[in-house]
């Protein structure tokens, strides 16, 4: 997160925007370097992320910890925990979470875990979608992204005019 000052008392915030798809090789330990583009979104002062198996996708996202905070309490503003149902929801998805940092040489290690569940065998694919990045396996993003009709076809259905 960025503060910029304007006029000496009003500031804005400005939270970060990841864009774009890098490849990745993860080191022998297994470790993965955050690309640049994204160690400049995030700023030098947050490197804490929370990482979780995707709802939808086979996928794992990475939220800055400041954005990570926004969804909890969108959560708990929905979820009641004396609720059976909302429950067992906060148990699956807090049990595909884990915290992580950066290193000094701005590296991430995923637990071991999290990689098998979304089938990552060797390199990652990260991709930057507006406050998150999701982590692929290279063989999974590949194979949904070979489809250029796609995008067009969900922004008519989506953003077109309905009249």
């Amino acid at each position: 997160m960025k503060i910029i000052y304007l006029y000496q008392l009003k500031y804005i915030i400005v939270m970060a925007t990841f864009i774009g798809d890098f490849e990745c090789k993860p080191d022998a330990k297994g470790r993965i370097v955050l690309p640049a583009a994204f160690k400049k979104a995030v700023g030098q002062d947050n490197t804490r992320f929370v990482v979780r198996r995707d709802l939808f996708e086979n996928c794992l996202v990475l939220y800055p910890y400041s954005y990570w905070e926004e969804e909890l309490g969108r959560l708990r503003q929905k979820l009641n925990p004396y609720k059976r149902e909302h429950k067992q929801f906060l148990r699956d998805f807090f049990r595909a979470s884990a915290e992580l940092s950066l290193d000094g040489n701005g590296r991430f290690l995923v637990p071991r875990r999290l990689m098998e569940q979304v089938g990552v065998k060797r390199d990652v694919i990260l991709v930057g979608v507006d406050r998150y990045i999701e982590l692929w396996s290279d063989e999974a993003y590949r194979a949904i992204i070979d489809n250029p009709a796609g995008l067009a076809g969900q922004a008519e259905l989506l953003l077109g005019d309905s009249e």
